[in-house]
C-alpha cells in the first residue's frame, strides 16, 4: 500500500475513533486534545479582564480586553457594529467583531473578535455560548489560520457570486419588523437553487443526514437534525452544519466516513430558509464557557478559497446597510483584497447614475427601496473586480414594514465561456406587483420574468428562470429590478466574468 493511502486510512480510523468517543464528552472531557489540534486558540474575556494565551507554536502572549463599544440602529435596536480594544503584550489594537473582518496582526499574533456580549441582549445566546463581554481568537503571526490541506471551500462557485449573510449580520427579512433579532451565527452562501453543488469542506464522519442521526450524537452535541440538514464531524472535534439542501446525496449516511471534496448534495431553500436559495454553513465547537458555540468560519472560508483559486484581486463592499429615508450611511470597500496590496483605485457607481471615488463614501438616501451600489477596484497590474453594496432604505411613514427585497443568482459562476448559456434565477420578497426586469449589461434587450414574490417561501417554482448567452469575453454587470405598485424599487446585481 502506498504511504499516502496508508496515511488516509489511518486518518479515517482516528476520525472514526474520535467520533465515537466524542459523543459522551462532558465539559471537562471536551478539553482533551482532538486527533487534529486546531491552530486557533480562543478566549472569552470581560472588559478589564486579562489572561495569558498559549499559542499553537508554544509561545505565550499576555492579553487584556480594554474596551467594548457597540453601535445599534434606531429602528430595531440591532447591533450593527461592535468594536473591542485589546492590549496584546503592551500593544493596543481595535477590532470589529465579525462583519467580514479578517484577523489582524499585532506583535507575535494574528487576532480577531468573533462575537461580543451585546448580541445576546436581543439575539440568541445559545448560538455562540458566550457568557462574557467578548470572544477573541489567536493564531501565531504568519501561520495559516487552519491546517493547510484540511479545509476547502464548501460550494462549487465563485467567491461572492451572489448574496451572502455572514457572522453577526442582523437578518432583516420577513414582512414585518420584529423586536426579536436573528443575528447570523453561521455563513449563508447564496447560490443557484437546484444547480450549485455543496461539497464536504473536510475529511469527516457523517453524524446526521436528514432526520437520521448516528447513535451517540443525539445528546450533548450541537446536532439539530432536520430533513434538509447534514452534520459532519472532523478530526478537530468540530461539527459542520450544511442546511437548506435541495437534495442530499444517497451516500451521505450516518456513520459513513467521507473525504474532503465529496459532494454532499445540491444547494436549495428547504427548511427555515426564508425562501431564498443558499447554503447555511456553520461550524460548532466547544467554547471557553464549556458550551457548544459557533466557531466563526469566515476567515477559514476566505483562506480556503484564496488557496484553491488564487484570485489576484477581490472587491468587497459586504455587509448590508439598514436605514430610513433621509439618513446617511458609509459605504466601504476597505475589506477588498489584493494579492500584492496594490489596489490603486476604488470607484463607486450609484443606482441614480452618480459616481464617487475612494475606499469609503458617505451616501444619503432620500427615497425608500433596496439599492445595489457598484464598487469597482483596480490594482497596479490593471486587474479589475466588482462587488455590490446592498442598502435597505425604509419608508419613515411606515417603519413597521420592510421594503421589497430581491435575490438573484446564476450558474455556472466559474469558467464561463463565450457562446455558452448561463442560467439566471430571481425571486422578489415583499412584493407581488410588476415583473423582474433583467439587464445583462451587454447591450442586448431587457428580459421580463415574474417570480412568485415569496408568497409561499418553499414553493418549488418560486424563482423565475431565464437563460442568457454572452457573445464577447469581459466583465458584465448584470442588473435585475422590480418595483412595487407605489414605485418603491428593489434592485440587485451580479458580476459575471466571461472568458474567450
Amino acid at each position: 500500500m502506498k504511504k499516502s493511502s496508508l496515511r488516509f486510512v489511518l486518518c479515517l480510523l482516528l476520525l472514526n475513533f474520535f467520533a465515537v468517543c466524542s459523543v459522551s464528552y462532558s465539559v471537562q472531557a471536551a478539553e482533551e486534545k482532538p486527533a487534529l489540534q486546531p491552530i486557533v486558540r480562543v478566549v472569552d474575556l470581560d472588559v478589564g479582564e486579562s489572561t495569558t494565551v498559549t499559542l499553537s507554536n508554544g509561545a505565550q502572549v499576555n492579553v487584556k480586553l480594554l474596551d467594548l463599544k457597540e453601535t445599534r440602529d434606531p429602528v430595531r435596536n440591532a447591533v450593527r457594529s461592535a468594536i473591542v480594544t485589546v492590549d496584546v503584550d503592551g500593544k493596543t489594537i481595535a477590532l470589529e467583531s465579525g462583519m467580514y473582518n479578517l484577523p489582524q496582526i499585532i506583535g507575535r499574533v494574528q487576532i480577531d473578535c468573533s462575537i461580543t456580549g451585546g448580541y445576546n441582549s436581543n439575539g440568541t445566546p445559545a448560538f455562540w455560548g458566550l457568557d462574557k463581554d467578548a470572544r477573541l481568537r489567536f493564531w501565531p503571526a504568519g501561520s495559516p489560520l487552519i491546517k493547510p490541506g484540511s479545509f476547502i471551500y464548501p460550494v462549487d462557485q465563485r467567491w461572492f457570486a451572489t448574496r451572502t449573510w455572514y457572522d453577526n449580520e442582523p437578518v432583516d427579512g420577513g414582512t414585518k419588523i420584529l423586536p426579536k433579532i436573528y443575528y447570523h451565527s453561521g455563513l449563508d452562501i447564496g447560490g443557484a437553487e437546484k444547480l450549485t453543488k455543496v461539497i464536504a469542506a473536510t475529511d469527516a464522519i457523517v453524524v446526521s443526514s436528514g432526520n437520521d442521526v448516528l447513535d451517540g450524537h443525539k445528546k450533548d452535541t450541537p446536532v439539530a437534525q432536520r430533513y434538509d440538514v447534514v452534520y459532519l464531524l472532523d478530526a478537530r472535534g468540530w461539527y459542520y452544519r450544511y442546511s437548506h439542501l435541495h437534495e442530499i446525496n444517497d451516500h451521505i449516511r450516518p456513520g459513513r466516513l467521507i473525504k474532503q471534496g465529496e459532494e454532499i448534495g445540491v444547494l436549495g431553500k428547504k427548511g427555515a430558509s426564508g425562501g431564498w436559495s443558499h447554503l447555511h454553513f456553520e461550524i460548532k465547537s466547544r467554547q471557553p464557557s464549556g458550551k457548544w458555540g459557533t466557531q466563526a468560519g469566515y476567515p477559514f472560508l476566505w483562506e480556503a478559497y484564496r488557496t484553491q483559486y488564487h484570485p489576484p484581486l477581490i472587491a468587497n463592499s459586504r455587509r448590508k446597510h439598514f436605514l430610513k429615508a433621509g439618513d446617511s450611511t458609509v459605504l466601504k470597500g476597505t475589506q477588498s483584497y489584493s494579492i500584492d496590496n496594490s489596489i490603486q483605485s476604488y470607484e463607486w457607481t450609484f443606482t441614480d447614475g452618480t459616481t464617487a471615488t475612494g475606499p469609503e463614501v458617505n451616501r444619503t438616501y432620500n427615497q425608500p427601496g433596496t439599492y445595489s451600489e457598484i464598487l469597482k477596484v483596480t490594482d497596479k497590474a490593471g486587474n479589475v473586480d466588482y462587488d455590490f453594496a446592498e442598502v435597505h432604505v425604509l419608508d419613515p411613514k411606515n417603519m413597521e414594514l420592510y421594503v421589497p427585497r430581491i435575490h438573484a443568482s446564476y450558474w455556472p459562476s466559474l469558467k464561463n465561456r463565450v457562446g455558452e448559456p448561463i442560467t439566471f434565477k430571481v425571486r422578489t420578497f415583499g412584493n407581488t406587483s410588476g415583473n423582474e426586469i433583467w439587464d445583462f449589461g451587454d447591450g442586448s434587450p431587457t428580459v421580463r420574468v415574474k417570480s412568485d414574490g415569496n408568497v409561499k417561501p418553499l414553493n418549488e417554482d418560486g424563482y423565475a428562470i431565464t437563460q442568457h448567452t454572452f457573445q464577447k469575453p469581459g466583465d458584465y454587470l448584470v442588473k435585475v429590478e422590480r418595483s412595487r405598485e407605489d414605485g418603491v424599487p428593489a434592485t440587485t446585481r451580479l458580476h459575471v466574468r466571461v472568458e474567450p
